[in-house]
This record gives structure tokens, C-alpha cells and sequence, in this order.
């Protein structure tokens, strides 16, 4: 094997049979891209600036707003890159190294959700060692924990990516590069790339999922215990965020799944849809579900956005 310094950059692909309408289609995907700046970086200014939401739950609901704004900022250059000025060409590196950060932040956003499930627990199961398990220095550990897992089990792939000759079609099936995508290129055996990935979906993905669905059974029996119907309702409540979050992550993988493995008779733009909805969806959608359901980050917003008119008067 060796290394392919000269081979032709990979083309990116828009909506194909669509190229006239881009720059129509530019426009909503502007608006999700712009709604998921704000979103999340409002979300990250309150948690950093409000001393009240200086607590292990805002912690991991910044990490994961974090992630979905790397999510976003990873992807979206290329797309309008694409869509606005046809800028197609993209080399190996800057490929693979799209690649790598693509697919890490989607293992470090299921990370994520299983860490704000065990804060959940901690909270309702354990609450009188609740600030003496999740101190600031454990929450820090988790949180490195999380991004050192993805990261790692993610670099095998893409230094074989590296490797790998590619005589094939150099044109890619979206406006960013995916592991999936590339391998198809490849001129090599690409037996570990097709197998190593599956393994990691099943070894960490799913398993986060099934660790989240046993921690709140967990919850659940707990919260049935509880006496009191307004206290039950009340820890429930606190879960409500989360749950809604991790509803829309995983739908949209079992999605993106779904049409990947039997939808192969559907039109492409099905395919590239979805992975749009993949990519985007959750990161739009997690700050509105916190805003929505969570009362502090509500009055923060609130005072966020009364300071200006209290200045004024």
C-alpha cells in the first residue's frame, strides 16, 4: 500500500437533476444552518454566563450543543460551497479530514445523550449524592471520556482512507464527504472499511441506546415509588428534554438506516434528503426542545434578550 498524494480531488454532488433550482434550495437549508448557530450558540452563552445553570445537566447540554454546532459548522461550508458557487473539487485530505470529524461528532453525540441519561439517574435515583458523584472534575472526566472513544474508534477507517488508490469515479453522492461514500472509489480491498463500521454502530451506538432505555426503566420504577403524584410528575419533567432529544437523534439514524438498507429502488434525492435530515435535524431541533421544556433556560433567554430594552430604558 501507499500513500496517494497525486491522485485527482473528489467531485462533491449537490441535488443531481436539480442543479438549476440550488440556489432556491440554498435558501431553507440557510435558514436551518443559521437558526442552528443561534440556537446553539445561545444555549452555550447562557450555560457560560449564568451562574444558576452552572450545574451537571447545563455541562452536558452544552457539550451536546457543542457537538451539534461542530456537526453543522463540519458540513455546511461544502453544501453551499456546492450550491452557491458550484465549488465541487475537494482534495483527499481536506475529504478524509471532513470525514473523520462528520463521523466522530455523530459517536460523540450518542455519547453525549447516554451521559445526560446518567445524570438523569444520578438526579432521581441517588439525589442526596447527586453534587458529590457529578462534581465538576467528573463531568469534565465524562465529557473527555466521550470525545477520546469517538475519536479514537473512528481514526482506523479514515487512516486507511488515506491509503487506499482510487481509480474508480471520482464523484461523491452528497456535498460533504461520508466514509460510505469514499470506500466506494476505492480501488483496493475494502473488506475492514465495510466491517469495522458495523461493529461500531453495534459496540457503541446501540449499546448507548439500550444503556439509556435500562437507565430509565431504572428511573421509571423509582419514580413510581414516589408517593406523591405532583413529586412523580415533577421528576418526570426533568426528563422530558432529554427523552424528546434522544428520540430525534435515534429516529433519524434508524431513518438514515432504513433508507440506506431497503430503500435502494428510491430516487437519490430520497437518499440525499435524508442525510440532510440526519445532519440537520437534531442540532435544530435540541435547542428548541430546551427552550420549550426547560424553565431556566426559558427565564435566561428571557433576561438574554431583555437586556437590550432594559439598557434602553
Amino acid at each position: 500500500m501507499w500513500l496517494n498524494t497525486t491522485a485527482s480531488p473528489f467531485l462533491l454532488t449537490g441535488f443531481p437533476g436539480m442543479e438549476k433550482a440550488h440556489h432556491w434550495i440554498s435558501i431553507p437549508l440557510l435558514a436551518v444552518y443559521v437558526s442552528i448557530l443561534l440556537g446553539n450558540g445561545t444555549l452555550l452563552f447562557l450555560i457560560r454566563d449564568d451562574h444558576s445553570l452552572h450545574e451537571p445537566m447545563y455541562y452536558f447540554l452544552a457539550m451536546l450543543a457543542a457537538t451539534d454546532l461542530g456537526v453543522t459548522l463540519t458540513t455546511m461550508p461544502t453544501v453551499l460551497g456546492v450550491l452557491w458557487l458550484n465549488r465541487r473539487e475537494i482534495g483527499h485530505q481536506a475529504c478524509f479530514s471532513q470525514a473523520y470529524f462528520i463521523h466522530t461528532l455523530s459517536i460523540v453525540e450518542s455519547g453525549v445523550l447516554l451521559a445526560m441519561a446518567y445524570d438523569r439517574f444520578i438526579a432521581i435515583c441517588n439525589p442526596l449524592r447527586y453534587t458529590s458523584i457529578l462534581t465538576n472534575t467528573k463531568v469534565m472526566k465524562i465529557g473527555m471520556g466521550v470525545l477520546i472513544r469517538a475519536g479514537l474508534s473512528i481514526m482506523p477507517i479514515i487512516i486507511h482512507l488515506h491509503w487506499f488508490p482510487y481509480c474508480q469515479s471520482h464523484v461523491l453522492s452528497h456535498a460533504f464527504c461520508l466514509h460510505q461514500d469514499v470506500i466506494k472509489l476505492a480501488c483496493a480491498d475494502i473488506t475492514f472499511n465495510r466491517l469495522y463500521p458495523v461493529v461500531v454502530v453495534f459496540a457503541m451506538v446501540l449499546l448507548d441506546f439500550l444503556t439509556i432505555v435500562f437507565s430509565y426503566i431504572l428511573i421509571l420504577k423509582t419514580v413510581m415509588g414516589i408517593a406523591s403524584g405532583e413529586e412523580r410528575a415533577k421528576a418526570l419533567n426533568t426528563c422530558v428534554s432529554h427523552i424528546c432529544c434522544i428520540l430525534v437523534f435515534y429516529v433519524t439514524v434508524v431513518g438514515l438506516t432504513f433508507i440506506h438498507r431497503f430503500g435502494k429502488h428510491a430516487p437519490r434525492v430520497v437518499h440525499i434528503t435524508m442525510s440532510y435530515i440526519y445532519f440537520l435535524f437534531p442540532p435544530f431541533m435540541n435547542p428548541v426542545i430546551y427552550s420549550i421544556k426547560t424553565k431556566q433556560i426559558q427565564s435566561g433567554i428571557i433576561r438574554l434578550f431583555s437586556l437590550p430594552s432594559s439598557r434602553v430604558s
